[in-house]
């Protein structure tokens, strides 16, 4: 099987459930704690071996490449006064993998996004991530996708987390035939069901191992919920003639598009880290 060296994250939309937060910065450059919630998702990629990075952005996120870009400026500045841990973290974000920009003109769906980005990953299998996905687990997430898809033989596999029974209707749900705790062999994906209609409580939730055969499916645009041309309706399609594999994350999973989880994601985070650790915990109590 060919390696997987290549991911797409897609970065193209307006970020609308965090304005005005997001009226002049993309949402994926938020931070949490000190990071943008995208250079997350960068590390997690080539923390998984992945070596090229292709963006897929819009007229509104050039803060998103400047942030990979070399800053020579400050990086003088920082040598100048003697900075060298800093600035190994500065240096570090440009060297990290070989970034690429594509721009998807109109805003037609993920799907649609993916697609633009096609004749970047040619015959190989890639990797997608979503930028307001993150997953804190001790192997990477998306490595954890790749085992799975070794392992497997398949030809596409999504990542999943186990959401609450009424959350169903906010995701693709995925009924699966369980091959292990972590693995599940894909019966079909349901967009959005219902939480009486919904097979299972499997979220498929912002990390995938995608295949060029999808990418033909994608290259038809058919359009589907909100006029927009979606990639669980391709991978439903898709999956009735080839293999396809549920991966159960281990680790935390937070919707950082949503407001209470993006919070919940930053006092976690924080706790982590040795120098907020005591404080922040003696804080928490205090007010609660």
């Amino acid at each position: 099987m060919k390696k997987i060296r290549k991911a797409i994250i897609p970065v193209a939309g307006l970020g609308t459930r965090f304005l005005p937060a997001t009226k002049a910065q993309p949402k994926e450059m938020l931070t949490l704690v000190d990071k943008p919630l995208i250079q997350y998702i960068v590390e997690e990629a080539v923390a998984s071996g992945i070596e090229e990075i292709i963006f897929v952005t819009s007229s509104t996120k050039r803060a998103i490449e400047d942030h990979f870009d070399r800053a020579f400026e400050l990086e003088y500045r920082l040598r100048q006064k003697g900075k060298k841990k800093e600035l190994a973290e500065l240096l570090h974000i440009s060297d990290m993998a070989k970034f690429i920009y594509v721009r998807q003109k109109t805003p037609l769906g993920l799907g649609h996004a993916i697609h633009t980005a096609a004749h970047l990953v040619d015959d190989e299998p890639f990797a997608v991530l979503l930028g307001d996905d993150i997953i804190d687990a001790r192997r990477p997430a998306l490595r954890q996708l790749m085992d799975v898809y070794y392992k497997q033989r398949a030809d596409i596999v999504v990542g999943c987390a186990l959401v609450a029974k009424k959350d169903t209707p906010k995701y693709g749900i995925v009924d699966p035939l369980m091959i292990d705790k972590r693995t599940a062999k894909i019966k079909k994906i349901v967009e959005k069901p219902s939480p009486r209609q919904a097979p299972s409580r499997l979220a498929v939730t912002g990390r995938y191992i995608l295949t060029p055969g999808l990418l033909t499916i994608l290259a038809r645009g058919r359009k589907g919920s909100g006029g927009e041309i979606q990639l669980t309706d391709a991978l439903a399609e898709y999956i009735k003639k080839k293999a396809g594999y549920a991966c159960i994350y281990e680790g935390d999973y937070y919707d950082c598009g949503n407001k209470l989880e993006f919070v919940r994601a930053i006092i976690n985070f924080s706790l982590k880290r040795r120098e907020f650790r005591g404080p922040l915990k003696n804080y928490l109590k205090k007010i609660c």
